[in-house]
């Protein structure tokens, strides 16, 4: 008698499938890339292809690679985790997998070369706006470019953007906390959608809208040379801003500091800071310290 035939497998994870599932965290699904490139890879649409994989190193440098080989603009690379993710000053990004939003996209802005340094706060706008929009919370902007919601009385960083100049490309990197837990934090002062109280925290969802977004915003922003003024896009990120108006502690290289009131961005993005004495210091690069208000 010979053995009955065994069923075959089925290709799907969890069915058979020797790879990993998914949907290993019910409360983390994967994200919907097939919806995502049915609604946003479109004719005459700024995105080109998007791509979504379980895991990789740095969507950021992944990018890189394919602007360097030639890729068009439009490209969007998403990861599930990231095991080498950077932020500002080489910081490492790490989050369990599919609890955020990691993602980067290729751009190749016609633009002046001196206005590049707009696109990562046109990034930050774009998804302050979209995710203030969808969540139902308010989302700030910390300058230069940190995501901020306010979590039991106090201001903390949702996510953070990165931009890399390649040649005539740029590769904008950003990472968004969406569903971490409070006991997995990277450091008491982060923050996700989820402690916020947001009203959505589907990925999806919430991808979806920053891209298309940031598609309207950059091509109002091309139209306009990168003129930050014209585009509407110093505006915008003034109104977002919640350094403005505050007393700061400006940490500049070389281990230098300044201290005083953050009362402008001007049109090269430079956080304009009055000191003591009332003389104004432009900050192109810096860290800044939001300092309270003493009695």
């Amino acid at each position: 008698m010979t053995e009955p035939d065994r069923p075959r497998r089925s290709g799907l994870r969890g069915f058979g499938h020797d790879g990993p599932s998914p949907w290993t965290d019910l409360d983390r699904p994967p994200l919907d890339a097939d919806a995502l490139r049915r609604d946003l890879v479109l004719p005459g649409s700024l995105w080109t292809a998007l791509d979504v994989v379980t895991e990789t190193g740095s969507t950021n440098s992944d990018l890189t690679a394919r602007a360097i080989a030639g890729a068009p603009e439009g490209a969007v690379l998403v990861a599930e985790r990231q095991s080498a993710g950077r932020g500002r000053l080489d910081r490492q990004w790490t989050a369990p997998a599919r609890s955020g939003l990691f993602f980067s996209l290729l751009l190749r802005p016609t633009v002046p070369r001196e206005r590049l340094g707009w696109l990562p706060i046109l990034v930050g706008v774009a998804a302050a706006g979209a995710i203030s929009r969808v969540g139902g919370i308010e989302v700030g902007l910390k300058w230069p470019n940190d995501l901020q919601v306010t979590v039991d009385g106090g201001e903390r960083k949702l996510g953070g953007i990165l931009t890399e100049l390649t040649g005539e490309a740029v590769v904008a990197g950003l990472g968004l906390n969406v569903s971490l837990r409070a006991d997995e934090l990277p450091v008491p002062t982060a923050a996700s959608l989820a402690l916020a109280g947001a009203e959505v925290t589907e990925r999806t969802t919430l991808l979806r809208a920053v891209l298309r977004q940031f598609a309207e915003l950059y091509g109002e922003w091309q139209a306009a040379a990168g003129d930050p003024h014209a585009s509407g896009l110093l505006p915008a990120y003034a109104a977002r801003c919640t350094t403005l108006g505050r007393q700061v502690l400006v940490q500049l290289p070389g281990d230098r500091e300044l201290r005083g009131e953050a009362v402008a961005v001007d049109g090269d993005g430079r956080l304009v800071v009055r000191k003591a004495d009332g003389t104004r210091q432009p900050v192109g690069a810096g860290d800044v310290v939001h300092v309270r208000a003493t009695a």
